[in-house]
């Protein structure tokens, strides 16, 4: 009798421990399926929100199983997962890129943005790596002469907090909420002529993105 209440006993336990299991699959996976939320503020569409955070629009309609309306307060995943990707540009991973020299350069250009904010940053620099106008490396892209404030006083070397790695790692797997841009600025702060003369593609935060 005591064998056979102890073997119902590890039945249960192997049971209880498969079910765990399942469970922390599945929240894991939700987790990478839609890291954040955005809640829709009086004017958003879903298109106006699709291109401000860089996710297609069939790609936010499918992941919240949405029609063509929303409403005002409503949260919307936004996905961040390895199936994203800019309109024009697929989504995937970027070998080799070095995250953490990406995310000292977020970290230290964007530390005060909100977290797409950071992610757009990250993009713009690998955007700039696979661009032929600049060098073909993310040391090349950092370290050209004057084109990073941060880098010219030195503020790149600072370590960066978990956000700029997370963002660093989401920009490497694709997410571009830039929409494909290779410059960005604060205009609040003294700038050039020069960098006014971009055509304009979005607005995060306080910066400004443009080709």
């Amino acid at each position: 009798m005591i064998v056979k209440f102890v073997m119902k006993l590890k039945k249960k336990s192997l049971f209880w421990s498969f079910v765990c299991s399942v469970g922390l699959i599945l929240l894991s996976n939700s987790a990478t399926s839609a890291d954040w939320t955005y809640t829709a503020k009086r004017g958003d569409t879903l298109y106006k929100i699709s291109r401000r955070v860089g996710v297609p629009l069939s790609r936010l309609k499918q992941v919240n199983g949405l029609g063509d309306y929303i409403r005002i307060g409503q949260r919307i995943n936004i996905p961040t997962g390895s199936s994203r990707g800019s309109a024009g540009r697929a989504g995937g991973s970027r070998v080799g890129v070095n995250t953490y020299l990406l995310a000292r350069l977020i970290h230290a250009e964007a530390e005060a943005e909100p977290y797409v904010g950071k992610v757009a940053v990250g993009a713009v620099v690998l955007n700039r790596v696979e661009s032929p106008k600049f060098p073909n490396t993310l040391a090349g892209v950092l370290y050209q002469p004057h084109a990073f404030e941060s880098v010219t006083n030195g503020r790149v070397y600072t370590n960066p907090s978990s956000d700029s790695v997370k963002a660093a790692r989401d920009a490497i797997n694709g997410w571009d909420p830039s929409g494909g841009s290779l410059f960005f600025f604060n205009p609040a702060k003294p700038v050039s002529r020069w960098i006014w003369s971009r055509r304009i593609i979005n607005r995060l935060g306080k910066h400004v993105f443009g080709l």
